[in-house]
């Protein structure tokens, strides 16, 4: 079996819905679900983010971040978190529990080294993805960081499957973006639930195609991917070969250029992305 024959087997696997996942995965899809529920209320969706003592101490986190924390009041309960950050930012948390739990249970040192910067490239993204939409693009930001989150879960599961195929870790880069990525990427995010229009922004980063200025949510993928100081272990895509060639990005927003509001929220970001690393 060749690297080709290792991604069809994979693809086919998650198109059919076959696929393996740690045991804690299985639990955080039933939260996401129960948080999904347009019937789950403030205190129905503290109650289930308390049952899980690192969840809730990210949502305490994030919600005393800057990117939430406006007025620089911090909270300490779980409650007060999930008033301040309402239920669709939770569920980005527990999307990114479940994209680091798909790859967890790897050991083998390669593979763990590159799980660990696919994180960093997605933690990243996730954040850069939230104040670009707000700030320049203006779609939802709560989307915009779910997808941010949700961009490389392909790449996740993929690594998770090279102890039974270690084809997958041979060949050209180009292979994964050509063979791999969006055949096994659908399969996974159907699995996960992840809705429509935030799976067609996620296949339009795929593609690479890219408006300037930025206006849609696949605009906003593609432009916090090219300025996320750590780039995938997978691919590279043209156009993001470097972090320096990615700050020569610039245009004009509004009254203000992209440099400047990337300038501005330097801190914003940086608090995100070490909330999402924790």
């Amino acid at each position: 079996m060749d690297r080709l024959d290792a991604f069809k087997n994979i693809a086919a696997q998650a198109s059919r819905g076959d696929l393996t996942f740690p045991a804690n995965v299985n639990a955080s899809l039933r939260l996401q679900q129960a948080l999904t529920d347009p019937d789950c209320h403030v205190e129905q969706a503290a109650k289930l983010i308390q049952a899980d003592p690192l969840l809730a101490a990210r949502s305490v986190a994030i919600a005393n971040s800057v990117a939430y924390n406006r007025s620089g009041t911090e909270i300490s309960s779980v409650r007060a978190a999930v008033q301040r950050l309402g239920v669709r930012t939770l569920q980005s948390l527990v999307a990114a529990l479940i994209v680091r739990q798909i790859g967890s249970q790897v050991t083998e040192p390669s593979l763990a080294a590159k799980i660990s910067q696919l994180w960093e490239h997605t933690a990243h993204v996730a954040a850069l993805s939230q104040v670009i939409a707000r700030r320049v693009t203006h779609v939802d930001p709560d989307t915009a960081l779910f997808a941010g989150i949700m961009h490389e879960v392909a790449g996740f599961y993929m690594l998770s499957c090279a102890g039974d195929y270690p084809q997958v870790m041979e060949g050209e880069p180009e292979d994964w973006v050509e063979h791999g990525e969006i055949d096994i990427g659908r399969g996974v995010m159907t699995k996960l639930g992840v809705p429509e229009g935030v799976f067609k922004a996620i296949e339009s980063m795929w593609v690479g195609l890219r408006a300037l200025p930025p206006e849609t949510l696949g605009d906003t993928l593609l432009l916090a991917n090219d300025l996320s100081p750590v780039h995938s272990p997978l691919y590279q895509r043209p156009g993001a070969t470097t972090l320096q060639g990615a700050r020569t990005i610039d245009f004009v927003v509004g009254e203000g250029t992209l440099n400047a509001i990337m300038t501005e929220s330097a801190h914003e970001v940086q608090s995100l992305y070490a909330v999402l690393m924790l």
